[in-house]
């Protein structure tokens, strides 16, 4: 017997060959470069569809990725929908069970610009977590780029990501929670204020005051991820840190104290050239 997801796939086989858009289970499958034979065992629920064949049928006959997954919304896609969907590459061990995609810093700009592109996805590093909420759903991992959220992140710092589906946006977006924010040119990792209802943006916060707030358009906007766990290379002990700020503190001194004779020493060479110029 096929899975629910499977059983949903049929359903969208079956309402285009109602409606017409396709002619026959052959010319559906050889549309989608999917041999019929093959097509013919899932229809018949000796098989489950495959990830690859349900990409090509979102991209081919805007079957909506959210109806297969989750039973909810239109069998199909709107035009204006499909143009805006980026369908996520996921990457499954040999037992078909999906793995966590690492995306280290240096690939960060390419995987905004390439997200179209499943064969990028593929060579970036995998690995899986042994905790079971990390095997429902679909997970991600980032490298944390600059300083913008310390103290609370550092760079160099990984972390671990459930995927938020685009219809979700609006409404589970949660105000002043950390999102890795994936946009046309960026990514990025914030805290998320949801002005979606309102202005069709959302505005992104740093724990790190040095950097102002800014607003995203929802135009820009390519994936969002919730952040969930952190992975740290070091966790300094308590008389580590308190030397490190020890240090900081003494360097700050030393920085003002030889500013201050700067200052003292500009001061009295004003005071030298000022009396030879009344003369």
């Amino acid at each position: 017997m096929n899975n629910v997801v499977s059983q949903r796939f049929i359903k969208c086989h079956n309402k285009l060959r109602e409606e017409k858009r396709v002619r026959s289970s052959r010319q559906f499958a050889l549309s989608l470069d999917y041999l019929p034979q093959s097509l013919s065992e899932i229809l018949k629920g000796r098989r489950d569809v495959t990830i690859e064949l349900l990409r090509k049928s979102v991209e081919v006959y805007k079957i909506n990725p959210v109806y297969i997954m989750t039973g909810n919304g239109p069998m199909f896609m709107t035009e204006e929908d499909h143009q805006n969907l980026r369908v996520l590459t996921t990457i499954t061990n040999p037992e078909e069970e999906e793995l966590i995609v690492h995306v280290p810093l240096p690939a960060q700009a390419v995987y905004a610009a390439e997200l179209g592109d499943p064969s990028f996805v593929q060579d970036l590093p995998t690995y899986s977590l042994p905790d079971y909420k990390y095997h429902v759903g679909t997970h991600r991992s980032f490298d944390v780029p600059g300083d913008s959220m310390e103290p609370t992140l550092f760079e160099g710092d990984k972390v671990v990501c459930s995927f938020l589906e685009p219809t979700l946006w609006e409404s589970g977006l949660k105000d002043n929670f950390a999102y890795v924010v994936v946009t046309r040119s960026d990514v990025v990792v914030k805290r998320v204020v949801n002005h979606l209802k309102e202005s069709k943006e959302i505005e992104l916060n740093s724990d790190n005051n040095f950097y102002e707030p800014y607003r995203v358009p929802l135009s820009d906007l390519r994936e969002i991820w919730y952040v969930r766990a952190r992975i740290t290379p070091f966790l300094p002990s308590p008389k580590n840190i308190q030397r490190y700020i020890h240090d900081e503190v003494a360097d700050l001194k030393a920085t003002i104290n030889q500013q201050s004779r700067m200052l003292t020493q500009l001061s009295q060479t004003v005071e030298r050239i000022l009396p030879r110029q009344r003369d």
